[in-house]
């Protein structure tokens, strides 16, 4: 997991092929304009998820995985809650994987959460399982799906 401001994203450019144009889409000047939803940039391999979110608050989050994605979660307002815990040391399944939908949850409990506030991102890799919208409010973000395959 990466967690940093956008201001500092070339850092992370060498991780990933697909995170140039991801990034590119969350430096758009009219990013908060944007409508709510799926928003294509390179087809299955590259795409953005707009919304705005009411948390859930940290005992209803529970921990997702994927297998074919790699998640860039970027605040454009409020401070989301993000918990956090290996896939690895994962046990308790809640949910069996969907390869269509490329997700699963454990009932597992994160071993730390982060604070992640407008303005920053967290890369979350196949081997990061996340709670996010922890929060409590609501939250405005953006989160780039980024093949693992490119």
């Amino acid at each position: 997991m990466i967690l940093d401001h956008l201001s500092r994203f070339e850092r992370c450019l060498c991780v990933h092929p697909g995170f140039r144009a991801g990034f590119e889409f969350l430096r758009r000047p009219d990013l908060k304009q944007l409508p709510p939803g799926r928003h294509e940039l390179d087809g299955r391999r590259l795409f953005a998820m707009m919304g705005t979110d009411q948390g859930r608050g940290r005992e209803k989050s529970l921990l997702e995985f994927h297998r074919k994605h790699i998640d860039i979660q970027y605040l454009v307002a409020g401070v989301d809650l993000i918990g956090w815990r290996p896939t690895e040391l994962c046990e308790r399944l809640a949910t069996p994987y969907d390869a269509e939908k490329d997700i699963g949850f454990f009932y597992d409990r994160p071993e730390t959460w982060l604070e992640v506030p407008a303005g920053y991102f967290a890369i979350l890799f196949p081997e990061d399982a996340h709670a996010p919208l922890a929060t409590i409010g609501n939250v405005h973000k953006v989160v780039i799906k980024v093949a693992v395959d490119w």
